[in-house]
């Protein structure tokens, strides 16, 4: 009986060891991967990133071009992201919307400017989507509910449906409770650390949480960011014990010719 413990402890302690080395090796590395993963995400970006161009027009106003330019450059320095892998694209639509895709594309409506009544509110939401992008959250939603099989099916130029609902899915529907919490708290940690009060952003969220329901089709970012309410009281909490500074990234009259070109537009 005593020959069989010891034998069985001896299995366990080799058993714990081996796993221990197989830890302690980097099979993501070692099997490349993560590299391969990175190219996969690219080719997905850059397919789903067609899909809407063709689908809209490009903006053309360089004034807001180069305002919602500065804004992702202020965040990115003052956040330690690096700005060359944030592709944004501002789309002419009336949508109150913006999301993010794989790759690091930042779609943007015009919709969504024309209703922030401040550009911290803009800011806020933008912060909102580069946080997804960097907790690598939409690479997470796709493979949770598409697959990994599915998405590589369909960057290897098969699945050209699949990819349609993909790219209305990620436009259309809302990440986890979990994923949304960490991308508005990360966003308002952008924006602190770039001497931008947040405030305004939870003013935002409470604002679509009273739109009329027949009006929420317009609002796109209602029904893809549900709770807005809830979203509002917990960043007020969070901002509640933090250092707030009232900077502005772009100047009052640059942001007041941006909404007054956005009203002329439409």
């Amino acid at each position: 009986m005593k020959k069989i413990v010891i034998q069985g402890l001896i299995l366990i302690t080799v058993f714990c060891a081996a796993l221990f080395v197989l830890r302690q090796i980097d099979w993501m590395k070692l099997f490349k991967v993560e590299n391969y993963t990175q190219k996969t995400e690219k080719k997905l970006g850059e397919q789903l990133w067609k899909i809407y161009k063709d689908g809209a027009k490009d903006s053309s106003d360089t004034l807001l071009i180069n305002a919602v330019d500065t804004i992702i450059s202020k965040l990115c320095a003052e956040n330690n992201i690096n700005r060359s892998g944030i592709k944004a694209h501002l789309l002419i639509k009336d949508e109150v919307n913006a999301f993010a895709l794989p790759g690091g594309h930042l779609i943007i409506y015009t919709g969504l400017i024309n209703d922030c009544d401040n550009q911290e509110q803009l800011i806020g939401v933008l912060g909102h989507e580069i946080a997804h992008i960097q907790l690598n959250h939409v690479m997470e939603k796709l493979i949770k509910e598409v697959g990994l099989s599915a998405i590589i099916s369909i960057t290897a130029g098969s699945g050209g449906d699949m990819l349609r609902q993909v790219a209305k899915m990620l436009s259309s529907t809302a990440f986890d409770r979990r994923l949304e919490r960490e991308a508005d708290l990360k966003s308002v940690d952008y924006m602190i650390n770039a001497g931008i009060n947040p405030k305004p952003f939870a003013i935002f969220l409470s604002k679509m949480a009273e739109k009329k329901p027949d009006k929420t089709k317009y609002f796109s970012w209602i029904s893809t960011h549900p709770d807005s309410q809830d979203r509002a009281n917990y960043i007020l909490d969070y901002i509640k014990v933090r250092t707030i500074k009232n900077e502005q990234v772009i100047s009052s009259s640059i942001w007041d010719k941006i909404k007054m070109n956005e009203k002329d537009s439409n």
